[in-house]
C-alpha cells in the first residue's frame, strides 16, 4: 500500500464530521455536571476549529489542537481520533497506533474506530491484530462494506485467498458500484489462477473507475498471462496515459513486447522504467536479457551486473573482504574463489567456462551446491571444489579475488559467442554408467530416449515454455523407443495420462533421487541415446555429459540468452515463435527421434 493510498484510505474512512454531529448530540444530553476546568469535553468550537484544521489540510495546526484536546480531555474520543488521523495523513503510522488503540477504548461499540485501526495495524504488519479490529468493526456493523474490503486484503497477505475471496464478494453485495472491491477480487482471483474471472472483475472495476491506473496495469498482467498480448499492450499503454511517472507500467510494457519480439521498442520500456525507479530489479533483468536476444552481448552481460546493485534483488552476495575480480587485474599465481549464485542448472552450465579461468589463475577454488560438488570434481580435477559455506566469509584469507558464477561469461565474450561449439565437459562416474546400461537393456530394447517436460516453478508464465502433454504426441508415439523420465517432480500424474492416452510407458526409476542424487542422474544421461527436453534443468546435464539433446525452446524467453541456454554442440535447439504452436517444434523433433531409431536397427 503507497503512502498516498493509505493517506487515502485514512480520509475516506474518517467521516468526521458525522463523529463531530454525535458527539456534539451526546454531549447536549449528558446529565454529568461540567466541571470548572472543563475537564470532562471539548467545547463545541474547540470541535469544530479542529474539525476545520483537519479537513483543509492544515495537519500542523490540527495535530497541535489534537494533542491539546487530548490532554485536556483524556478521556474524550474526538481528539485521539482525529489524533490518528493527522499522524496517518503525514505518513507517521507507527505514531498513530496509541491514539487509535486510545479511540477503540474509549468508544469499544463504535465500528468505524475499530476499522480504523485495523487499517493502521495492517499498515504496520500486524496482519492477525488487523483481522482482528476488521471482524469486530463487521460484528458491530455487519453492512459496513469497506471493513470487508480490508479484512479481504489482510486475509490475501496472509496468504488466505479463499477467505479474501469471501469477504470482497460480501463488500460488493452491500456495495455492486465499489470499485475498490472489484479490483482487489479481481488480485485475488489472478492468485487462485481463475484469471477468465478475475478478467471480468478487472473490467468491472475500470468501469467504475476508469482513470485507476493500477486497475489498467493489473489487467495488463492478467492478459499477459493469458497470451493476449496486444490487449496487454493497450492496458499498459492507457496505465501509462494516467500515470506517465510510475515505473511499473513501462516496465510491464516492456515485458509483453519483448514475448512479441518488439525487442526495440521493449528495450525503450525498461530503460524508461529504470530512468523513473533505478532501483527497479525486473527491469534492469530484463534490459540485460533483451540486449543478450538482441546479440548485444557486451551490452547485456555489463546489464546483467545491476543484478547486484538493486536493493529488491531476490538475489544474496557474499561479503568478502577480497575484492571481485573485474577482469582487468592480473591472476598470474593468484587464488580465486568463484560461488554459485543460483540453481544448480545455472553453476553446471557456467561451469563450462573453468578451463579458461584455470589458464589465467594460478588456483581456483569452486564453492557450489553440495550435491553437485562430485560430479563437478570429477570433471574438473585442477580446481578445488568444495560445499558453499558462508559462516566465515568476512574473515576469509584462502583467495585473493572473488566471482560469482554468473559474471564468469562477462569476462570471456569471444568465448561464449562460440560456446555451442564445445564437446562434453561432465564426466560422470564410469562405473554408474555401466550400471545405468545394464538397467536400461533389463528394462527392454534401445534406442533410449529421456524426457523432461515442465519445471517445479509453475507460474503463467513459466507455462509458457512447458507445452502440455499433448503436444508431445508426435515424439512419444513412436514405437520402437524406450522412453526414460527424467523429471524430478510432479511427474506421476503425467505419466499416467501419456501411457492412458498414448498406451506408452515412460520408465521411470523410483529408486533414483533425480532431484538430490544428480552425480547419477549425468551418469543416466550419458547411458541414454537422446534426450528431448524443455528449457529444464535435466537438458543441462545430458547436453554437458555430451548426450544428443533435443529442447524445445520459446525463441522470445527472457530465459532465450547465452547465460540460460545448455552449451555443447550436442544440443540442437527447435524454437517456437510466441505466435505459433508447439506443433512444428515437435514434429521436427520426431524425424530427429525418427533418425536414431533407423540409425539402430
Amino acid at each position: 500500500m503507497t503512502k498516498n493510498s493509505k493517506s487515502a484510505e485514512q480520509k475516506k474512512s474518517l467521516k468526521l464530521t458525522e463523529k463531530r454531529k454525535k458527539l456534539s448530540e451526546q454531549k447536549k444530553h449528558s446529565k454529568t455536571k461540567r466541571f470548572s476546568l472543563n475537564t470532562m469535553s471539548p467545547s463545541e468550537s474547540e470541535i469544530n476549529s479542529l474539525l476545520e484544521d483537519y479537513q483543509i489540510g492544515r495537519y500542523g495546526d490540527a495535530e497541535k489542537r489534537a494533542l491539546s484536546m487530548t490532554q485536556q480531555f483524556p478521556l474524550h474520543q474526538f481528539g485521539w481520533l482525529v489524533l490518528g488521523a493527522v499522524y496517518g495523513k503525514t505518513g507517521r503510522t507507527g505514531e498513530s497506533l496509541v491514539p487509535n488503540q486510545m479511540s477503540v477504548q474509549l468508544a469499544p461499540q463504535d465500528a468505524q474506530a475499530h476499522y480504523i485501526l485495523g487499517i493502521t495495524l495492517r499498515e504496520l504488519g500486524k496482519l492477525s491484530e488487523a483481522e482482528a479490529s476488521y471482524t469486530q468493526a463487521i460484528a458491530l456493523r455487519p453492512d459496513y462494506a469497506e471493513a470487508h474490503c480490508n479484512l479481504g486484503a489482510t486475509l490475501r497477505e496472509l496468504g488466505r485467498l479463499d477467505e479474501a475471496e469471501i469477504s470482497y464478494t460480501r463488500a460488493i453485495a452491500l456495495k455492486p458500484n465499489y470499485a475498490k472491491a472489484h479490483y482487489n477480487l479481481a488480485n485475488t482471483l489472478r492468485e487462485l489462477g481463475r484469471l477468465e474471472e478475475a478478467e471480468v472483475r478487472y473490467t468491472q472495476a475500470i468501469a467504475l473507475k476508469p482513470a485507476d491506473p493500477k486497475a489498467h496495469n493489473n489487467l495488463g498482467n492478467m492478459l499477459q498471462d493469458l497470451g493476449r498480448l496486444d490487449k496487454a499492450e493497450a492496458s499498459y499503454t492507457q496505465a501509462i496515459m494516467l500515470q506517465p511517472d510510475a515505473a511499473e507500467p513501462h516496465y510491464n510494457l516492456g515485458s509483453t513486447l519483448q514475448e512479441q519480439g518488439k525487442l526495440k521498442e521493449a528495450e525503450a520500456s525498461f530503460k524508461r522504467a529504470i530512468a523513473l525507479e533505478p532501483d527497479h530489479p525486473g527491469a534492469h533483468k530484463n534490459l540485460s536479457f533483451t540486449l543478450l536476444n538482441s546479440g548485444r552481448l557486451k551490452e547485456g552481460l555489463d546489464q546483467y551486473e545491476w543484478r547486484w546493485k538493486v536493493a529488491k534483488t531476490k538475489l544474496k552476495s557474499r561479503q568478502f573482504q577480497q575484492p571481485v575480480w573485474n577482469g582487468q587485474e592480473s591472476l598470474q599465481g593468484k587464488r580465486v574463489l568463484l560461488w554459485s549464485e543460483q540453481g544448480i542448472g545455472d553453476t553446471i552450465n557456467w561451469s563450462s567456462c573453468l578451463p579458461l579461468m584455470t589458464s589465467l589463475a594460478g588456483h581456483i577454488i569452486l564453492e557450489c551446491q553440495e550435491k553437485i560438488v562430485s560430479l563437478l570434481a570429477r570433471s574438473f580435477p585442477n580446481i578445488e571444489i568444495k560445499p558453499e559455506d558462508w559462516s566465515m566469509d568476512s574473515e576469509r584469507e584462502d583467495f585473493d579475488f572473488h566471482l560469482p558464477m554468473g559474471s564468469l561469461y562477462r569476462h570471456f565474450i569471444p568465448y561464449i559467442g562460440q560456446n555451442s561449439n564445445i564437446g562434453a565437459y561432465l564426466i560422470p562416474n564410469p562405473v554408474r554408467i555401466k550400471f545405468w546400461r545394464d538397467r536400461l537393456s533389463s528394462i527392454g530394447k534401445g534406442p533410449y530416449v529421456g524426457i523432461s517436460w515442465k519445471s517445479s516453478e509453475v507460474s503463467p508464465f513459466r507455462l509458457k515454455h512447458y507445452p502440455p502433454i499433448s503436444d508431445w504426441s508426435t515424439v512419444l508415439t513412436i514405437p520402437g523407443i524406450t522412453f526414460i523420465n527424467l523429471q524430478y517432480t510432479s511427474f506421476v500424474d503425467d505419466l499416467t495420462e501419456i501411457e492412458k492416452k498414448y498406451g506408452v510407458t515412460v520408465h521411470n526409476f523410483d529408486d533414483l533421487d533425480q532431484y538430490n542424487d544428480v552425480d547419477d542422474v549425468a551418469a543416466l544421461c550419458a547411458a541414454l541415446d537422446m534426450v528431448v527436453s524443455t528449457k529444464v534443468t535435466p537438458m543441462i546435464f545430458s547436453s554437458g555429459v555430451g548426450t544428443p539433446t533435443k529442447v524445445a525452446n520459446w525463441r522470445q524467453s527472457i530465459f532465450n540468452t547465452v547465460l540460460t541456454n545448455p552449451v555443447c554442440s550436442s544440443v540442437e535447439m527447435f524454437h517456437r515463435d510466441t505466435w505459433e504452436s508447439w506443433d512444428n517444434v515437435f514434429n521436427s523433433i520426431a524425424e530427429e527421434v525418427h533418425k536414431l531409431k533407423n540409425a539402430a536397427t
